[in-house]
């Protein structure tokens, strides 16, 4: 069974099955994964920080990064889950549209997930980020692999 994370949106699974999320380009997708208990989870949010739109964030904290973390680890814990064995992987955080970083969403998106992870002590195991490219994130919860997939290249093992 394949697992759908839309855009501000979090999921989490256990195996048989796998959890996708399209469409990180400056957004932050974060998968977090057990390998004992083969649990995990995808967060997709767009924005770094609550504060921006606080009655957004009411209506949907899986949309900023520094609301939606807590609630995807929350929701971890609650099935089992041990912080000591969590592998995490992030992806997206590209400059998609300004050139010239006016804006910088992408990378204050990818700072907010590195500055509450680091907080909380967890490390992050693995990357892709930046650039001016989309990507798609699959992660299969019977393995703890995850897969990247950019427009016009193969998928790739991240």
């Amino acid at each position: 069974m394949v697992i759908v994370v839309g855009m501000g949106d979090m999921k989490v699974g256990e195996n048989p099955g796998s959890i996708l999320t399209y469409a990180l380009g400056s957004c932050i997708g974060i998968s977090a994964y057990d390998p004992v208990l083969k649990v995990g989870g995808i967060l997709h949010y767009m924005l770094p920080d609550a504060s921006l739109d606080p009655n957004k964030a009411r209506k949907n904290p899986y949309m900023f990064g520094n609301t939606g973390i807590p609630l995807l680890f929350k929701s971890l814990y609650k099935l089992g889950v041990v912080k000591s064995r969590i592998q995490v992987k992030i992806a997206g955080g590209a400059d998609m549209f300004n050139a010239l970083g006016a804006f910088n969403i992408g990378k204050r998106n990818y700072m907010m997930a590195r500055k509450l992870l680091w907080k909380n002590g967890i490390l992050i195991t693995t990357e892709d980020v930046g650039g001016t490219i989309s990507r798609t994130m699959r992660l299969e919860l019977d393995t703890g692999d995850v897969f990247i997939k950019c427009p016009g290249k193969e998928p790739y093992t991240l």
